[in-house]
């Protein structure tokens, strides 16, 4: 472990449950930080600048990394614009698009369904076996998921009547989830070097968009705010908690630490009410219950240590 990161004192397993708490504090802060962009600077000029820093960031930490790996990631470059256009770049459009029609709260809450759409995108493609607790964690989330995004109303239930912006953000998630399948096909190469290519990959892939959004006359330059929010974006949730992920996962492996990633959905709700004033609902708290409660009943219900899926 690099001496940079590491804390007198602190443990193997302390190390890690605090590089993965940051992580999950950092993308849950990112559903703060798009609701603060709206109006400051458009969803795919956010996107677009937020990979140019991140590569920034990347060639003064990473460059060493990517040359040493080179021969290998070469040969997949079409395999790394496929993941990082639709795990980056896809994900994050709809992501800051769908801030300016839901809220903070809605964003995290719904965020905690990608392991539900991962668990399904594994037994569809790879027939990876689902256990009956598996199933239920499943019924429990997607239940929680429609209870956020009708706003806990029967009515709008029966009217079809979704909020846009919740709608968008579902098929980002299952975007972000078909890209975590994806994983599987992953090049045995450095983590760093592995982000470096999917961040290029990104970044060109926002070329398109961004120009679209010009020739739209949607696309708003950054205001003083927005180049504060963009660099945020860029060192925390891009940058930092990749770093800090990578860390933790090689500490206590990917099973464990995909636990982590149910505070996201924790983090993000008490940000926004905290930091936006925005109302927690009762139908927010059930819904929260919902899919936490649906998420670990599923991991209750896997195979544990030494299932190579994990």
């Amino acid at each position: 472990m690099n001496k940079f990161f590491t804390i007198p004192g602190l443990g193997a397993n302390g190390h890690a449950y605090l590089f993965l708490t940051m992580t999950t504090l950092c993308w849950g802060g990112n559903a703060v930080f798009s609701r603060l962009a709206v109006g400051e600077v458009s969803p795919l000029t956010l996107v677009t600048l937020r990979w140019a820093t991140v590569l920034v960031l990347l060639l003064i930490f990473a460059r060493k990394d990517v040359a040493r790996d080179w021969p290998v990631l070469k040969p997949r470059l079409g395999y790394f614009i496929a993941m990082g256009s639709i795990g980056f770049t896809g994900f994050n459009a709809l992501f800051y698009i769908a801030a300016h029609t839901t809220t903070a709260v809605n964003i995290g809450i719904i965020q905690g369904a990608i392991p539900i759409f991962v668990l399904i995108g594994t037994f569809v493609f790879f027939k990876s076996p689902v256990t009956f607790r598996q199933i239920i964690g499943v019924i429990l989330t997607l239940i929680g998921v429609v209870v956020v995004t009708s706003g806990g109303s029967f009515e709008k239930l029966i009217d079809l009547a979704i909020n846009q912006g919740d709608f968008l953000l579902l098929i980002a998630c299952m975007l972000y989830a078909g890209y975590t399948v994806a994983l599987r096909f992953k090049p045995d190469v450095a983590a760093l070097s592995f982000f470096s290519i999917l961040a290029i990959a990104a970044f060109a892939t926002c070329i398109p968009l961004l120009a679209y959004e010009i020739y739209s006359g949607a696309a708003m330059a950054p205001t003083p705010k927005g180049w504060m929010l963009i660099g945020a974006i860029a060192l925390l949730p891009s940058f930092l908690a990749q770093i800090f992920f990578i860390y933790g996962v090689g500490l206590i492996g990917p099973g464990r630490a995909g636990i982590f990633v149910n505070l996201v959905p924790i983090f993000a709700s008490l940000m926004a009410v905290a930091f936006l004033g925005e109302p927690f609902e009762i139908f927010h708290g059930l819904a929260l219950l919902l899919v936490l409660g649906g998420i670990w009943i599923a991991e209750r219900g896997k195979k544990q240590p030494g299932d190579k899926a994990a």
